[in-house]
């Protein structure tokens, strides 16, 4: 079958090359959204792999697997994207009648964006090799992407390929075009870079759907919704990390959150929440309440738990409230969700 699908496609079968690739479309985006940090540019690096090898099919030899081949197409892509372009550039606060309390530090990874679940399903169909070091739910959180996008190009790709993905060193040598012992080198040099940007956790999170994460997520949101300060601060870690790409400023401990959170509740705001899921983590859509009862979609905050507490919370633009379903308003207090 595939071999007939194969053939057709070579012929400039354009249904059966997308029957061929569809399997590994969803595997391949999470793959770029790990190389490049960006869901659009994720999207985008998607989109230039399927043209080439729909170009180069010609080129495929049988060598290698179809999905190893892809894979190689996709992190050359990646790579092109992560040494010519320019990434986005920091914003300047942007967040109405509110200032800016004084940030612990400016963020390096101002191009971050969240990856709704619903595209993360179908993307771990194939389960990776025993040589793994990572859970795929893990290597999809927003931290292991953060860490990720500050190791030199070369590096993040082998370890992407061998630690995530688990490809075999000489797999991954000839997707690079380089040798094995450049290979290990530079997983070598991966491994000791992610080991220091990767922030420790005192405890692993709770299950996803668990009756723990929804008992934290529950709190979370009342506390929210009624700005009741010390009921939200009493759910961060002692040093709980607040960001806001593509805004460089980051708040780190109990006591800059504090700022950080009553500066968003000043001058009598108030927000609902509706629940969605990003990279894993339990994740909200936040919509400002208005005199009108309409009220405005303001951004995405998402999560990331530590045994029964909160130790990062991101906040992201309301441009991605549509990556998630999520409208830019919602028109009365009765449609809110809370769940």
């Amino acid at each position: 079958m595939t071999a007939d699908l194969m053939s057709r496609a070579r012929a400039g079968d354009g249904d059966a090359f997308r029957e061929l690739t569809e399997p590994y479309r969803q595997e391949l985006l999470v793959h770029c959204y790990r190389m490049l940090g960006s869901f659009q540019d994720a999207e985008d690096a998607l989109q230039d792999t399927l043209l080439a090898a729909w170009q180069g099919l010609d080129g495929f030899e049988g060598r290698a697997a179809l999905r190893t081949w892809l894979y190689r197409i996709a992190t050359n892509r990646c790579l092109n994207v992560r040494r010519s372009a320019s990434r986005r550039p920091a914003k300047e606060w942007d967040v109405p009648k509110v200032g800016p309390p004084e940030p612990t530090r400016l963020g390096e990874v101002v191009w971050l964006e969240p990856f709704p679940d619903a595209r993360i399903e179908g993307a771990t169909e194939t389960p990776p090799g025993p040589e793994a070091r990572y859970e795929q739910s893990e290597a999809i959180s927003l931290a292991f992407v953060t860490a990720l996008q500050v190791l030199p190009p070369r590096q993040l790709a082998v370890l992407i390929l061998r630690d995530v993905l688990a490809y075999r060193a000489n797999e991954v040598a000839d997707m690079l075009d380089t040798t094995v012992e450049s290979v290990n080198s530079a997983l070598k040099r991966a491994r000791a870079g992610l080991q220091r940007h990767r922030p420790r956790t005192a405890e692993p999170p709770p299950a996803s759907g668990s009756a723990s994460e929804d008992a934290i997520v529950a709190n979370f949101v009342r506390a929210w919704e009624s700005a009741d300060l010390d009921a939200l601060v009493a759910l961060l870690t002692n040093d709980v990390f607040v960001s806001m790409p593509p805004m460089p400023f980051e708040y780190v401990g109990r006591d800059a959150a504090a700022r950080f959170c009553a500066g968003i509740f000043g001058s009598g705001r108030r927000f609902d929440l509706v629940r969605t899921r990003a990279n894993g983590q339990p994740a909200f859509g936040a919509y400002l309440r208005t005199p009108t009862g309409v009220r405005h979609g303001v951004g995405l905050y998402v999560l990331t738990l530590s045994g029964d507490r909160i130790s990062a919370m991101t906040r992201f633009e309301n441009t991605v409230l549509p990556w998630f379903g999520l409208p830019r308003s919602l028109p009365s207090r009765s449609v809110g969700g809370r769940g």
